[in-house]
């Protein structure tokens, strides 16, 4: 069955999902008149930030229960560009996003949260890390665990953080009223001071080589009352992780992908 399960906030709720099949299907076409107004829309967004890029990327399709804890996830083959149809008003041929996110937790209980930098898409939010998942460039199969190494490399990228990918246990999926589908990892906890380290070190190397690093700042919290303290904007999905961490220790019966 469809997936409807009631949304904690904003149209956003938390799956209890322990196994997770993907399956491929062609991406429906985009009508004549919506590609032109899609070109328009991208090339304006291009003009306004010049580090986006059309490269590929796997958009979600649809995302349904077939068993207790276990759900399919139907994904397509896009590119960067087809989501400019969020955009374009009345556009029929919109894909949502398929994202990877990563709870990161420290040795005491608290949660990696990171504000955008000024050259991504979302400048000034809070999210944890994460991104747009993408297929597999050695033309393989996309399923969990080329997921995981995603999320490892995600992580690495933007924390400095080096995990291995059969590290990080599938936790939950973030289901957005739109059919957004971000597949969130738990990755293992780490102390403190080497997450400050290792984030640290990264911002420098990417300021030594004149790049803006992904994320501008870190924090680390415990509850939503402390997330709400950062101030500025939230991805939606936020508030629900950190508010599942900090009221449930993770599943003793879930193991790496």
């Amino acid at each position: 069955m469809r997936v409807t399960e009631p949304s904690p906030r904003r149209g956003v709720a938390l799956l209890d999902v322990h196994r997770l099949r993907l399956v491929e299907i062609p991406a429906p076409p985009v009508p004549p008149g919506e590609r032109a107004a899609m070109d328009r829309a991208w090339d304006e967004a291009v003009r306004a930030n010049p580090s986006f890029f059309d490269g590929p990327v796997a958009a979600s399709a649809g995302l349904e229960w077939e068993g207790p804890r276990s759900a399919v996830l139907t994904w397509a083959r896009i590119t960067y560009r087809r989501y400019a149809l969020r955009l374009v008003p009345g556009a029929t041929a919109r894909l949502p996003p398929l994202f990877v996110s990563i709870a990161q937790p420290t040795d005491d209980g608290r949660l990696l949260v990171g504000r955008m930098s000024s050259s991504t898409a979302a400048p000034g939010r809070w999210q944890p890390p994460g991104g747009s998942a993408e297929p597999p460039e050695d033309a393989g199969p996309l399923d969990t665990a080329a997921l995981a190494r995603h999320a490892a490399r995600e992580l690495a990228e933007e924390t400095g953080l080096d995990t291995a990918p059969d590290e990080m246990i599938l936790w939950s999926i973030v289901h957005g009223e739109e059919g957004d589908v971000g597949v969130l990892f738990l990755a293992p906890p780490r102390p403190e001071p080497l997450l400050r380290e290792r984030f640290a070190a990264l911002v420098a190397s990417e300021t030594a080589l004149g790049r803006e690093p992904e994320l501008d700042r870190i924090a680390l919290v415990r509850s939503p009352a402390e997330l709400a303290r950062l101030g500025g904007t939230q991805v939606d999905y936020l508030e629900p992780i950190v508010r599942r961490y900090a009221g449930s220790a993770p599943r003793s019966d879930a193991g790496p992908v």
